[in-house]
């Protein structure tokens, strides 16, 4: 959320547990476990995430009424939509974030409300088919089964979230923020704008090697590997699409096949030499 100049971070990975610890000096003695252990911590857990929930639903009802007090304050609205989101109401976040901009008539705020319109709208796009890319895309052979293969991909939507993404960029420039955030912008959009070329040039990888023949498939291999070299371009350090891109290149070259669940060949797509 943003206090008109500053917004909190949230750490994005969670450690990993092991079975089995060491204590330290420095550690507190525990009881021993006993049979309930097991029960009693999973009721901790439930009782952390009801937490959870009751503060963002009491986050909500503070900024519905900062909003109600300030009603063309952008900031209301921005906050009330980050709020919606971490909630998973991500059609009401949408329309907090809209309102935001409507009332941001000096666009000091635009550039990170534009970025969390470009978060919302690939995490989106993240949660629909386009996110089951089958593992073997990278490879020249891939199984497939009735319902899990794309076998459309629509171009607006990656396009959309990546014009949100170069807005907040094109206005980061004006944003009435501390330091941090301004940072976290600049450095961030980029990266996620790369992240979503890499993502269609996936999709149109997997759609590619459908089990249908639909005629198009090197022409959508041919895009896959222009975006995929756009995102090299933004993050050199992209693995996944450095090594997609030598794919794609043989893929067009020398053409590939698709099985079905079976493991009999379905399709054959002949290469360009």
């Amino acid at each position: 959320m943003v206090d008109q100049e500053n917004k909190e971070e949230s750490p994005d990975s969670e450690e990993e547990e092991t079975t089995e610890s060491h204590p330290d000096n420095s550690s507190k003695l525990t009881e021993p476990e006993n049979e309930s252990s097991e029960d009693e911590i999973e009721d901790e857990e439930e009782l952390d995430e009801e937490e959870d929930d009751f503060d963002l639903e009491a986050q909500i009802e503070v900024f519905l009424e900062q909003i109600e007090e300030d009603p063309e304050n952008c900031l209301n609205y921005y906050n009330l939509g980050e709020a919606y989101m971490d909630l998973g109401d991500m059609q009401s976040a949408k329309s907090q974030f809209e309102l935001a901009l409507q009332y941001d008539l000096d666009q000091e705020f635009g550039s990170i409300i534009h970025f969390a319109l470009g978060e919302l709208l690939f995490s989106e796009l993240m949660s629909g088919i386009q996110s089951k890319v089958i593992l073997s895309s990278v490879g020249l052979h891939s199984a497939h089964k009735a319902g899990a293969s794309i076998v459309d991909v629509n171009d607006e939507d990656y396009k959309i979230p990546i014009r949100e993404f170069e807005q907040a960029l094109d206005l980061v420039g004006k944003l009435k923020a501390d330091e941090e955030i301004v940072d976290y912008v600049s450095q961030n959009a980029p990266l996620q704008i790369a992240d979503l070329r890499y993502k269609w040039a996936s999709d149109l990888i997997d759609k590619s090697r459908q089990i249908d023949l639909y005629g198009d498939e090197i022409k959508d291999v041919k895009q896959a590997q222009k975006l995929l070299k756009k995102t090299v371009a933004i993050n050199p350090n992209h693995s996944q699409a450095n090594l997609m891109i030598k794919y794609t290149k043989k893929m067009i070259q020398e053409g590939w096949e698709s099985y079905d669940e079976y493991g009999f060949i379905a399709k054959k797509v002949e290469g360009q030499g």
